[in-house]
């Protein structure tokens, strides 16, 4: 590859991430606000007396599933419309958080998930080593640690949550390197128009970040 094209390359790639961390940025300040709006307006309470947050929560599994198999045939700007209506869904349903625990602890567990994202985000763009057999495995491994967190709920077990809750942010560090790679690779597909790599990317990553910083929280979180 000449000098040119590598470059150019390069400049894509980092056109591609900006707008992938803009979009992913977007998506958590409309969680984040719509959270505390729930919680401080006392929507979210109400929600939990009428038992409606099953709903939400069944509505916000449909739009992940939507968007991940009809990301490709849907236009641009309907991939970013399900982007924020998932976003809006998650911070109705992050709302509980601020029942759970104390809120100087769960700003002071944002920045360290924003920071730890940031030291593996930064290793999966730097890395030279495909990470791709390395992804499937963690995706095993959560898809083993999900049912096994399902079971608990009968078992009530709080060693084995914490075991789980370690076990699952370890595999998202991983995770998020990869996506990162992943990112990479989708930004060189000339048939998937860039709008849409920017959008999914973010979704990839706000996924990855709201797993860290729901399992920092869980692990070191400081309980009302």
């Amino acid at each position: 590859m000449s000098d040119d094209n590598l470059n150019s390359s390069v400049t894509q790639t980092s056109n591609v991430f900006s707008k992938v961390f803009l979009w992913m940025f977007l998506g958590l300040f409309a969680t984040g606000l719509i959270s505390w709006f729930t919680y401080s307006t006392g929507l979210a309470e109400q929600m939990l007396i009428n038992a409606s947050f099953s709903i939400i929560l069944i509505v916000e599994l449909l739009v992940v599933i939507v968007f991940s198999f009809l990301f490709r045939k849907l236009p641009p700007t309907a991939v970013a419309i399900l982007f924020f209506v998932y976003a809006v869904i998650s911070g109705i349903t992050l709302s509980t958080i601020y029942y759970i625990y104390d809120l100087t602890s769960i700003i002071y567990v944002l920045f360290a998930s924003a920071a730890l994202f940031g030291v593996f985000a930064f290793l999966g763009s730097v890395l030279k080593k495909d990470l791709s057999k390395i992804g499937t495995l963690l995706m095993g491994i959560l898809i083993v640690a999900l049912i096994i967190s399902i079971i608990n709920i009968f078992v009530g077990n709080t060693l084995l949550d914490t075991i789980i809750d370690w076990v699952v942010l370890i595999v998202f560090f991983g995770v998020t390197a990869w996506d990162i790679q992943q990112i990479k690779k989708m930004a060189t597909i000339t048939n998937i128009p860039e709008e849409k790599v920017h959008i999914y990317g973010a979704m990839m990553l706000y996924l990855d970040f709201i797993n860290i910083f729901l399992r920092l929280l869980s692990i070191f979180g400081k309980k009302r």
